[in-house]
């Protein structure tokens, strides 16, 4: 009961120091998270990390980047982004009007470049707005940055390894053409107002972490930032099995369509 307390008063100044609620994050993943963690630093209790964490703009840092989840691969899951590609964009393209996409939770930048790859071979990529956001501001540089692992690019089609990514030692760096179509953004999902008009939102493996509290709130405010007929985009995990409450119909496999 006191351990509980203690996390309890932890999760609530941390809220009011950050806008960040733990508290809509499934609680025995989180709080296994952050016990590793002060722990690591050789606290016995959340309310001695806490007067540390006040005193120590490097331990909130660490916090920040722990308890965000920083998963994020080129193609993941490649036959999606193919339905995406061959289909889906295409469709919006004919309206002859301006896209504005955003990829929501986007970790170190794999997934909007991702887009803006399939964007750009479609012709499309100058009559497109990319936007990217996540919490975590140390991810945000690295997508910034726009380097990687050549490990990270296994499931990156050969040709577009080559047209889009300029080899140096084991690094690859993303080409500017792709770099300077995207707008990357800090946002907290669970507390900021959205933008709203997109065509498509790709928001992958990101809501299986939240509570079904958070993940009702986020679907709800998904839908209302996307126009009439647009896209959202989810994980292998993250079936929406009533799509219907939110005002969305299932348009294939892990995408939904705004009802009009």
């Amino acid at each position: 009961m006191a351990e509980d307390v203690d996390f309890n008063l932890f999760i609530q100044r941390m809220k009011a120091k950050t806008n960040i609620d733990l508290s809509q994050y499934k609680e025995a993943q989180m709080k296994r998270r952050l016990t590793t963690l002060r722990q690591k630093h050789g606290y016995d209790t959340f309310e001695a990390y806490w007067k540390a964490v006040e005193q120590d703009r490097s331990l909130l840092n660490e916090f920040l980047d722990r308890m965000t989840i920083n998963v994020s691969e080129f193609w993941r899951n490649p036959n999606r982004w193919e339905v995406l590609q061959s289909r889906f964009l295409p469709e919006m393209l004919q309206r002859g009007e301006k896209l504005k996409v955003w990829s929501a939770a986007c970790s170190t930048g794999e997934e909007p470049y991702t887009i803006a790859m399939i964007l750009s071979e479609l012709g499309a990529l100058d009559k497109s707005s990319i936007t990217a956001t996540d919490l975590d501001t140390v991810v945000l540089d690295k997508a910034k940055e726009g380097q990687y692992l050549e490990r990270s690019l296994r499931d990156v089609p050969p040709a577009y390894r080559q047209k889009y990514f300029q080899p140096d030692l084991g690094i690859y760096a993303v080409s500017d053409k792709l770099k300077n179509a995207i707008t990357f953004k800090q946002q907290n999902l669970l507390h900021d107002a959205f933008d709203h008009s997109f065509d498509l939102i790709v928001c992958r493996n990101v809501m299986i972490y939240f509570t079904e509290e958070a993940k009702h709130l986020l679907y709800q405010k998904f839908a209302q930032a996307l126009r009439p007929g647009g896209l959202l985009f989810v994980g292998s995990t993250e079936q929406i099995f009533s799509p219907s409450q939110y005002g969305f119909e299932s348009a294939d496999t892990f995408f939904y369509r705004r009802i009009e």
